[in-house]
């Protein structure tokens, strides 16, 4: 997958990478031993309860917050991207909704022939709802039709795979990309929406494939 994003990149955006380019002048660091050690130990304990198998979100929050209580500065919180959090906020809250109403259920129904024990039709649901409403959301709604399959286990994997490959279409695929675009904004680089998709388009439709294709011969 990384070799296909270099390459596509490399033609996509040749003329940029012609020449030698300009060295970047990194700001001197100054690490705080104390916060490095209290933090490393709490990924490490994070990284031993997701093997032990304990629950992920309740673990995620207790390492959070043992960071958070570790060194409580309220004037950090002020640092933190609140639009971007209101943001997915929102976007989990428009999931609940259709997954209440029931627009998520008949939208199953109506594309039931393309799920059943297909890996290339979720894929491409998959695909389709991670470009509407995020990839993450669409795990959510898509989570219920797992269990109804012939193969739940290639189901999952194909979730998963689907979801964050097609994560790459385009700038609202996925968390992860918002949030560079946001960091890029901050220093003054703009990402286009259609400069984005000279990208995302071909690395989605080679990745998508491939896994596919892996998935399919993994299970045949």
């Amino acid at each position: 997958g990384l070799l296909i994003c270099w390459f596509i990149i490399i033609i996509a955006f040749r003329q940029e990478f012609q020449g030698q380019l300009p060295g970047a002048t990194l700001p001197p660091t100054r690490p705080f031993t104390p916060l490095l050690k209290r933090s490393s130990l709490v990924v490490v304990g994070l990284m031993v309860a997701f093997l032990l198998g304990m629950p992920i979100i309740t673990t995620a929050c207790a390492a959070a917050g043992l960071l958070l209580i570790s060194r409580l500065r309220p004037n950090r919180l002020l640092e933190l991207d609140w639009e971007l959090l209101a943001f997915f906020a929102g976007l989990f809250a428009i999931t609940g909704a259709i997954e209440a109403t029931g627009i998520s259920e008949q939208f199953f129904i109506a594309v039931q022939s393309l799920l059943a024990n297909s890996v290339p039709g979720l894929s491409l649901i998959t695909a389709i709802l991670s470009n509407i409403v995020s990839n993450v959301p669409a795990v959510l709604l898509l989570q219920t039709t797992i269990p109804a399959q012939a193969n739940p286990q290639q189901a999952w994997l194909t979730l998963a795979m689907a979801s964050t490959l097609a994560g790459n279409f385009t700038l609202l695929g996925s968390a992860a990309t918002l949030i560079v675009a946001e960091l890029a904004g901050q220093k003054g680089v703009h990402l286009e929406f259609g400069a984005y998709l000279r990208v995302g388009i071909p690395v989605t439709l080679l990745t998508l494939a491939f896994g596919i294709v892996w998935l399919m011969l993994a299970f045949s």
